[in-house]
């Protein structure tokens, strides 16, 4: 397992399931309006590994980690994971959290070792380490939608009206609600307001389209921009670095 890959989760819905290694120096995570399970060995220095939750981020997060280090997560589509996890997204915002904060102990522990055991089985066949335990992650996930209640109906909407561009209050209206209760049920399912998920949406729509070879400026009219300056201002606001760098960055 190498560099960064990612497939379909059996969860469907736009959850996926990635793994990575680590190399040197830190890197990059941009906010994607998603919440993410992860498993690490964290280089080796934890036999059976590490479970811990990565929430919805409203700016670029540098993550440092000891290179070779591998990490095996599931990444939800935004508003799956509070059902999961068992705690409105807004209390994971900008956060870093062990599993076992949110999950009872017993249960972690049980989770663990199934995944420890899934990796250690896996680790013989190239990929295989990355393919068992992203099984064992999505094993555990529908395991706590079946004990959930069902999603809120309105959500798949709402992300789809952000991700077309359209305005707050439009979203509202086609959901049948008012802009405060709009606000309130996105915090819990999204971790931020409508606003900020919208945000977040278009720069990774800008994101794609610039790594397609899209000129800037073209970028930032088919993205929603008012201009390129626009453009140029909400990526170094929200990724830290220019939009140039920060596609160097990537690769």
């Amino acid at each position: 397992m190498s560099g960064y890959r990612e497939r379909g989760s059996r969860l469907g819905g736009g959850t996926v399931v990635w793994t990575r290694t680590a190399g040197t120096g830190s890197q990059r995570v941009l906010p994607d309006g998603c919440t993410d399970l992860i498993w690490t060995d964290e280089g080796g220095t934890a036999p059976e590994g590490r479970l811990f939750v990565a929430g919805p981020d409203t700016r670029a997060q540098l993550a440092a980690a000891p290179p070779g280090a591998r990490y095996v997560g599931l990444r939800f589509a935004p508003g799956t994971g509070p059902s999961v996890l068992g705690v409105p997204a807004h209390e994971l915002r900008d956060r870093r959290v062990p599993l076992s904060a949110l999950w009872p102990g017993a249960r972690v522990r049980r989770l663990t070792g199934r995944v420890a055991g899934h990796a250690a089985a896996g680790a013989a066949e190239p990929g295989g380490l990355a393919a068992a335990v992203g099984r064992a992650l999505e094993d555990a996930a529908l395991g706590r939608l079946d004990e959930a209640p069902p999603p809120d109906p309105v959500l798949a909407g709402v992300v789809a009206g952000l991700a077309h561009g359209r305005s707050v209050a439009d979203v509202a209206r086609s959901a049948g609600l008012g802009e405060r209760l709009l606000h309130r049920r996105s915090l819990a399912a999204f971790g931020y307001g409508p606003k900020t998920l919208g945000r977040v949406l278009r720069l990774n729509r800008a994101l794609d389209l610039a790594r397609d070879g899209f000129p800037f400026a073209e970028v930032a009219v088919v993205a929603g921009y008012a201009d390129q300056a626009h453009l140029a201002r909400e990526v170094r606001t929200m990724a830290g670095v220019p939009l140039g760098r920060l596609l160097a960055e990537s690769g």
